[in-house]
Formats: structure tokens, C-alpha cells, sequence
């Protein structure tokens, strides 16, 4: 594992031990955890995709400003059914009602990724993956609900946990549903001039 440090000190404007734990299996561990505080209401009329996109820039310039001497990357998580956004459940109704609405149908996770370095440059991307559940029967999402899972997933479910069991395929990135695409992470940090560690040798 590698930790930043000096010239290449890397702050995560995130609380969600799911992107920790994502950086850390590609041998990253970021030198200072910040949640970015900001309001995270869609505006009018917005779609899923703007929204993720908005707010992983959001996230990121509000922390940038206080840590002008790293890089920063922001992050958000937004899954849509059409142009519905479905967020984070405040109750397990709530958590009821959207897995009742994803129950048999594809959907679409929006990941807004943002890096900004200590120049104050700042590149972004969207990725988009497609996740297919299959039909969930009552005693289903029962247990689901039971099990708490559910809390503070976008959606109502989170595909690394029992929410994997309902999962008939996806197409695109799995990281992506779990919190961060990797690969778009790791391609923005190296193009904004931080030290990505070296993958080990295969075999």
C-alpha cells in the first residue's frame, strides 16, 4: 500500500468508506478524508447524469479550497430509472418503494468523478453503467429491508452487498455501481500529473 505524501499529497472530498476502500485496493490511500458539505437537492428539471456530474465538481472545489496544495478528488453516485432520480432512502418505505420500482428492470448508475490538482485545473468524467435486477418477490425486499442494507444507498441497495443476489447483469463498469470507477479515476489522476502507483506484475 502507498501512501501520498510530500509533493503528491491526495485528499478524498468524500465520508464513503466504499471509495476508501475502492483507492485502497488499487494501492491508494489518501493522506486526509473530507466530506465536502454541500446542498446535494437536484435542481429543477434535472436529470440524473447532470446531477452526478455537478455534484463530484461540487464536492471537489469546496474541499479544493481549503486544500490548495493537493490534489482532490470529488465524487458522486446518482441512479436513475428514465429520468427519475432515485437517492438515498430517508426510510425503509422509501428504500421499499424504489427497490419495488427497479424490481424486474434495467436502470442506469451515473458516477460523476472530479479531480482537481494543485494548479487549481480540474478535469472530470461521467460514467454510465447499466445494471438489470430481476424480479424481486415480497419476502425478498422483506429481508432486504431487515437486513439495513439499505441505508444510505443511492437506490436503496448496494450491489457488493445481498443486493448482489438480485443482480441479473450489468454493462459497464461494476466499480462505478459500487461507489468509484476506478479506471476513470485513475486515468484522471495520472493525467493531472499525480504519481499513480504501479500495478504488480501478473503471474
Amino acid at each position: 500500500m502507498v501512501r501520498t505524501a510530500g509533493p503528491h499529497r491526495l485528499v478524498l472530498a468524500s465520508a464513503s468508506p466504499r471509495r476508501v476502500e475502492l483507492l485502497a485496493q488499487v494501492g491508494i490511500v489518501p493522506d486526509t478524508i473530507a466530506p465536502a458539505d454541500i446542498d446535494e437537492t437536484p435542481q429543477r428539471r434535472e436529470e440524473p447524469g447532470p446531477l452526478a456530474k455537478r455534484l463530484a465538481r461540487g464536492k471537489a472545489e469546496a474541499i479544493a479550497a481549503e486544500h490548495d496544495d493537493a490534489w482532490v478528488i470529488g465524487a458522486d453516485t446518482v441512479v436513475g430509472l428514465g429520468r427519475r432520480i432515485l437517492g438515498k432512502p430517508e426510510t425503509a418505505d422509501e428504500a421499499r418503494r424504489f427497490l419495488s420500482m427497479l424490481s424486474g428492470r434495467r436502470h442506469r448508475v451515473y458516477g460523476g468523478v472530479t479531480v482537481i490538482a494543485p494548479t487549481g485545473k480540474a478535469s472530470g468524467r461521467q460514467v454510465v453503467t447499466t445494471v438489470k435486477f430481476k424480479r424481486l418477490e415480497t419476502p425478498e425486499i422483506d429481508a432486504y429491508l431487515d437486513s439495513g442494507e439499505w441505508r444510505g444507498k443511492a437506490g436503496g441497495y448496494a450491489i457488493q452487498g445481498l443486493a448482489g443476489a438480485f443482480i441479473r447483469g450489468i454493462n459497464g463498469s461494476y466499480f462505478n455501481v459500487v461507489g468509484l470507477p476506478l479506471y476513470e479515476t485513475l486515468s484522471l489522476l495520472r493525467g493531472s500529473g499525480f504519481v499513480v502507483p504501479a500495478a504488480p506484475p501478473s503471474g
